[in-house]
């Protein structure tokens, strides 16, 4: 008699555990059937209803409707619609190709070079005429030399007075390069000029 009713109670056990497990699994599978209606009325329910706010106005002091945004929708469902929608859109540009670089498209102007006279005759190549070298300060006023000997000269630089024949440097810088009887020729060796004729002067 025990045994009967230990295997009656075990039997009572597993229609009840069996019960619960086939609630369990129609609760996981009902939202599945009955689509997204009822996730939409859910987020619709959960979501606040936005009410218009009254703000009292300048002129009469009464309370105006102030328009709140509408809060959108929390519903986490696909919206296929707006889907096809946007892939349905077309792209309206500006007519350029936007897979090649701006700067192909830019034409630069090449120079134009100026036009070859045909049988012209070559320009004779000019040398660039040099500075004219300062003139030298030294003033010729007179001869040192007696008649038979090599002449020399009296050369004046402000106070200094020189002596000089031909071939010889005065004041480290001016070269005697010929002595006449009228005047002298003077080169700046430190400037490389050319001589200068200096005459000859009194006192």
């Amino acid at each position: 008699m025990e045994l009967g009713f230990e295997n009656k109670k075990k039997a009572t056990w597993a229609m009840a555990l069996g019960a619960v497990a086939v609630l369990a699994l129609a609760y996981e599978l009902i939202p599945l059937f009955t689509g997204s209606s009822t996730a939409g009325s859910n987020a619709q329910a959960a979501a606040p209803i936005a009410e218009p706010q009254r703000t009292p106005s300048r002129a009469g002091g009464k309370n105006v409707a102030k328009r709140v945004p509408k809060v959108e929708s929390l519903d986490p469902t696909l919206r296929l619609d707006l889907l096809a929608m946007s892939e349905k859109t077309e792209y309206q540009g500006t007519g350029r190709n936007i897979f090649v670089s701006q700067a192909e498209d830019v034409k630069i102007p090449q120079p134009i070079a100026p036009p070859v006279k045909e049988n012209a005759p070559p320009q004779p190549y000019v040398a660039p005429m040099p500075a004219a070298a300062p003139p030298i300060p030294l003033k010729f006023y007179g001869f040192a030399s007696s008649p038979g000997e090599p002449k020399k000269i009296f050369l004046k630089l402000g106070e200094d007075v020189f002596v000089a024949g031909e071939g010889e440097i005065v004041d480290r810088r001016y070269k005697v390069i010929h002595i006449s009887n009228t005047s002298v020729e003077i080169q700046d060796v430190l400037n490389s000029g050319p001589a200068q004729n200096i005459p000859l002067t009194q006192g």
